[in-house]
């Protein structure tokens, strides 16, 4: 049985990966904060094939610690079959009130835990195994407000395709994925429109089919992807000039 280790695995698009992967007969490494959310898992349809990991991926030193026990423990010395680091949040920025606590919190969970995470994770990935990292489509062009979420998601995309450089030698596949607006906890917070709105279910099956298919880079709806991928094309002024538009009319 492979097995595979899905972080923010408690709620929203981790979840649902959770589920998806036990379905297709996966065993999983479910890592998570909450106690009850993992633990309800564990008492979920085929919750024997579910190891809990429970830690903060902002805590490096709990995180690494937990890792290593739990994948010594569960893989016997066996190459883990994929990770798909997927923790982290979001919070739009106020420059007229900047807040470095606040931004300061975005980059630790969505960049530093990943880092956190990795240093866990690598010494197990051996050829043939997959490494997943999930950022977003606000990584292509500068929305409002997104000077916190949008830098961490970029990072992000390029921590992948340098781990990809370094790893191919490995024999370890890299890929990254890229959302556009998902209907979870994170999301419901937000106080504006958000243009082709997915559920859990379908942003699941997108990246189940874009890892399947051995993509480099998942991104989906393409009903939003496809656009933003043509802006990212263009000039930086116009990107801008286009996003300030985006802003007043939003």
């Amino acid at each position: 049985m492979k097995t595979a280790l899905i972080t923010g695995a408690t709620s929203g698009i981790g979840h649902q990966l959770v589920l998806d992967h036990l379905n297709e007969g996966w065993r999983v490494i479910a890592c998570g904060r909450n106690t009850a959310a993992l633990a309800a898992l564990k008492q979920g349809e085929r919750g024997e094939h579910i190891v809990a990991a429970q830690f903060d991926v902002t805590d490096a030193d709990q995180a690494r610690a937990v890792l290593t026990e739990v994948l010594e423990g569960t893989l016997g010395g066996s190459a883990l079959g994929r990770v798909i680091l997927n923790a982290g949040t979001c919070e739009y920025m106020d420059v007229d009130a900047w807040d470095t606590t606040q931004f300061a919190r975005v980059i630790e969970a969505n960049l530093l835990g990943t880092s956190h995470c990795l240093a866990g994770v690598l010494p197990h990935l051996k050829r043939g195994s997959e490494l997943v990292l999930v950022d977003s489509l606000a990584r292509l062009v500068p929305f409002t407000r997104a000077e916190a979420y949008g830098a961490s998601k970029a990072a992000m995309h390029y921590l992948a395709r340098s781990l990809e450089v370094d790893l191919g030698d490995r024999g370890v596949r890299v890929m990254a994925v890229s959302p556009g607006f998902v209907d979870t906890p994170l999301t419901r917070r937000n106080t504006f429109g958000m243009p082709a709105l997915m559920s859990v279910e379908d942003a699941s099956a997108a990246i189940m089919k874009g890892m399947a298919a051995g993509k480099r880079t998942i991104r989906f709806p393409f009903r939003l992807s496809g656009p933003l991928t043509l802006m990212s094309w263009l000039s930086e002024g116009l990107q801008v000039r286009m996003c300030r538009w985006l802003k007043k009319n939003q």
